[in-house]
């Protein structure tokens, strides 16, 4: 039985970093499109710089955003007594 559920877990895995790929490279084409509505042909640079730093901002935001949430939840299970408790050596 234990190889069944590690193996679903797998698989959900999987799933969610395929899908994750593909809604990445959607966004990837949106804010692509929407940065050459601004810019002519030809300033390919700049445009490239202006997506790398749009992109470096949305990942810090969702990063930071991911810890912040993270923390909360660790401090609010560790109040109700559902932390793990670090394994003795």
């Amino acid at each position: 039985m234990e190889v069944k559920s590690s193996y679903l877990g797998t698989m959900i895995a999987l799933a969610t970093v395929a899908f994750g790929l593909i809604a990445a490279g959607a966004w990837n084409k949106f804010i692509s499109d929407a940065i050459a509505l601004f810019f002519k042909p030809g300033n390919g640079v700049l445009a490239e710089l202006i997506y790398a730093v749009i992109i470096t901002i949305i990942a810090i935001v969702v990063v930071q955003s991911l810890a912040k949430l993270a923390q909360k939840e660790s401090e609010f299970s560790a109040k109700l007594g559902f932390a793990k408790k670090p394994p003795e050596s």
